[in-house]
């Protein structure tokens, strides 16, 4: 399947951190790091890609408590369709959406062993 955006097909796209302090977690890698956002409303920055072109390589998201097992991966998929049956076939089970969101569509899924990850497409 040819590659339709500068996504690459269910490669590891963007890493979604879990905060419980929006502010002190962006003042933080801004200052550690250079980090720079993307603002979409008080549960949810976006972190602009490293490289200076254009996306974004991961976002922090607002939550009561850190997720358990770490930063939630999310994967790249053409179809993203294609890809829930696919997890579900392969003994993945999905347990959230799919759900529209800014930018695309997306759904997360655990893995055989417990892992969590999510798969996101273009709108």
């Amino acid at each position: 399947m040819p590659e339709t955006s500068a996504h690459t097909h269910h490669g590891i796209d963007y890493i979604e951190l879990t905060v419980t302090d929006m502010d002190a977690a962006r003042s933080f890698y801004q200052s550690a790091f250079g980090w720079e956002f993307n603002d979409y409303g008080p549960q949810y920055t976006g972190i602009r890609r490293f490289d200076g072109s254009e996306g974004e390589a991961g976002g922090l998201a607002a939550g009561a408590e850190v997720r358990t097992g770490g930063p939630l991966v999310l994967l790249y998929s053409n179809d993203l369709d294609t890809s829930l049956r696919a997890v579900g076939a392969a003994g993945g089970t999905v347990t959230e959406g799919p759900f529209d969101f800014p930018g695309g569509r997306r759904f997360h899924f655990t893995d055989p062993s417990g892992n969590q990850l999510g798969v996101w497409s273009e709108a």
